[in-house]
C-alpha cells in the first residue's frame, strides 16, 4: 500500500491464528490535554490511516467477478482509539476504575486490549462472562450488573468465581441466598435518567423508598451488600443527574451501615461519551471527592465511550433508483440501496437511537465537491420497509452499484446487535489497526 503524505507507512500482520491486523509504525502522540493540537492531530492523522485501509479494502473487491459475499460490508477498528480512550479517562478519573460494558461491543480483541489495560468487565449473561474470563483476567475483575439474573446463571458464577453483582428487589435477595449465599452484593438504586438517550430506569433500581427496607432483608439473610450502584442512562446528557445519584448513594451507604453492612465500593455505572466526556467527568469527580472519602473505592461501567469512534464500517451500493425528489419537483433524487441495513451492523438506528452519517469512500463516476452535490435516500437490503439507514441526504457524487460508503462511529451497539433476517450475514470482516504504539505494545501486535 502506497503511503500518502498524511498517512505513516503500515504493514499487514495476518497468520491463521490472528485477525488480520495493519499496525502503524508512527509513535502518534497518545494524548496530551485533550482538545489540544498535538491530541487533535494525533486523531486526524489516525483518521487518515482508517480511510486509507478501508479504500485499500474496497479496491480489492471487484464486485462483477468476486464469490458471493465477498463484497459483504467490514469494518476497520483502530485499538489505538480506544487505547487514547483509556489515557483520557485516567486523565480525568483517575479514582474510578472502569470495568468495560461487554455488551456495548463484545469484539475479542477489544475485551483482549481491556483486560491488558487492567479494566475489569461489566457482564450481564454466563456468556459474557464467558467471554471476559477467556482473557485470562481473574473472577474478581468481573461484575455480573444484572440485577435481575438467571438461576442457572447465578449458579454458574458460583463455580467460576464471580462474586460481585447487583440487586435491586428481594425477589433477587432470596434467589441469591439459594444459589450463591457467598456473592458480594451491591444494590442498584433509581435514578433520575430522564434526559439520557436511552432510559433504563424504568427496568432497574431500587427507590430510596424501599432501599433500605432491602438492606435491612439482605441482612436477615446473612448475604453481604458490599457496595452501591446506579446507573444514569446510556448516552446521558445532563451532567447533574450524576451529582445527584452519588448523592442518593451516600445516603444508603449511610443506611447500609446503620444495618451492619460493611461497604466499600460505588458503583457510578455508565452514560460516558466522547463528546461530553469532560464535562461530566468534572461533575462526577467533584461529586465523588464531597460524598465519598478516598478509602471507598470507585468503579464504573463505560461501554460507548471506549469504542464508539474506534470502528468504521464500509457498505457497498448494491442497488439504484431514480424518483423525483419530494422536496422539490425540478430535480432528481436517487434511493440506493446497500448490502447493510437495520437489521445488521445499523442496528444502532433501532436499538441505540444514532443516525450514522454516509461518506463517499469509492464513487466510480467520481466526486465534486463544488457542486449542489446529488439527493439520496440510503435503504438496507432486506425486504422490510423499515429497513431505512438514511431519510435524506446529499453526496457529492453520483453512485452507481458496486461504489462504497462509510460511516464513521459505529463501534458500539452496532455489530453486536445484528441479526441474520432474510438471510443475510452478521458475521462481517473487521480489519484490526493500531494507531498508537502504546496498544500495539499491549496486544503484542
Amino acid at each position: 500500500m502506497a503511503p500518502t503524505a498524511c498517512v505513516p507507512p503500515v504493514e499487514i500482520l495476518a497468520t491463521k491464528h490472528k485477525p488480520e491486523i495493519i499496525h502503524s509504525h508512527n509513535n502518534f502522540n497518545a494524548l496530551g490535554n485533550h482538545g489540544g493540537d498535538e491530541s487533535l492531530q494525533s486523531r486526524l492523522t489516525a483518521k487518515d490511516l482508517v480511510l486509507d485501509v478501508l479504500k485499500k479494502r474496497a479496491a480489492e473487491v471487484d464486485v462483477d467477478r468476486c464469490g458471493a459475499g465477498e463484497e459483504d460490508a467490514f469494518y476497520v477498528a483502530d485499538m489505538g482509539e480506544i487505547y487514547r480512550q483509556h489515557l483520557r479517562w485516567k486523565m480525568q478519573l483517575g479514582r474510578v476504575k472502569p470495568f468495560y460494558a461487554v455488551k456495548c461491543n463484545p469484539d475479542p480483541e477489544i475485551l483482549r486490549l481491556m483486560a491488558q489495560l487492567g479494566n475489569g468487565f461489566d457482564c450481564a449473561s454466563k456468556a459474557e462472562i464467558d467471554l471476559a474470563l477467556a482473557t485470562g483476567i481473574d473472577p474478581s475483575r468481573i461484575i455480573y450488573a444484572q440485577p435481575c439474573k438467571t438461576k442457572s446463571y447465578l449458579r454458574y458464577a458460583a463455580q467460576v468465581g464471580v462474586k460481585q453483582m447487583t440487586f435491586d428487589n428481594a425477589d433477587e435477595l432470596y434467589k441469591i441466598k439459594a444459589c450463591f449465599p457467598d456473592a458480594e452484593l451491591y444494590l442498584r438504586i433509581l435514578t433520575d435518567d430522564s434526559t439520557s438517550l436511552c432510559r433504563l430506569s424504568m427496568k432497574f433500581g431500587a427507590s430510596l423508598d424501599v432501599a433500605r427496607q432491602l438492606l435491612e432483608l439482605a441482612a436477615q439473610l446473612e448475604l453481604r451488600v458490599v457496595g452501591v450502584s446506579f446507573h444514569v442512562g446510556s448516552g446521558a446528557e445532563d451532567p447533574s443527574a450524576f451529582v445527584k445519584a452519588v448523592q442518593d448513594a451516600r445516603m444508603v451507604f449511610d443506611q447500609a451501615m446503620e444495618v451492619g453492612h460493611e461497604l466499600h465500593t460505588l458503583d457510578v455505572g455508565g452514560g460516558f461519551s466522547h463528546d461530553t466526556f469532560e464535562k461530566f467527568a468534572g461533575y462526577l469527580g467533584e461529586a465523588l471527592d464531597a460524598y465519598f472519602p478516598p478509602h471507598i473505592r470507585i468503579i464504573a461501567e463505560p461501554g460507548r465511550y471506549y469504542v464508539a469512534n474506534a470502528f468504521t464500517l464500509a457498505a457497498n451500493v448494491i442497488a439504484r433508483r431514480d424518483l423525483p425528489d419530494p422536496t422539490d419537483s425540478t430535480r432528481d433524487a436517487y434511493m440506493v440501496y446497500l448490502n447493510d441495513g437495520v437489521y445488521g451492523n445499523f442496528s444502532n438506528i433501532i436499538f441505540d437511537h444514532q443516525h450514522p452519517v454516509a461518506q463517499i469512500l469509492s464513487c466510480a463516476n467520481g466526486i465534486d465537491r463544488s457542486a449542489e452535490g446529488v439527493h439520496y435516500s440510503i435503504w438496507g437490503p432486506t425486504c422490510d420497509g423499515i429497513d431505512v439507514i438514511t431519510q435524506h441526504i446529499v453526496l457529492p457524487g453520483m453512485l452507481d452499484v458496486g461504489d462504497w460508503l462509510f460511516f464513521e462511529e459505529m463501534g458500539a451497539y452496532t455489530k453486536c446487535s445484528a441479526t441474520r433476517f432474510n438471510g443475510f450475514s452478521d458475521n462481517h470482516e473487521v480489519i484490526y489497526i493500531s494507531s498508537e504504539a502504546g496498544a500495539s505494545a499491549l496486544l503484542d501486535y
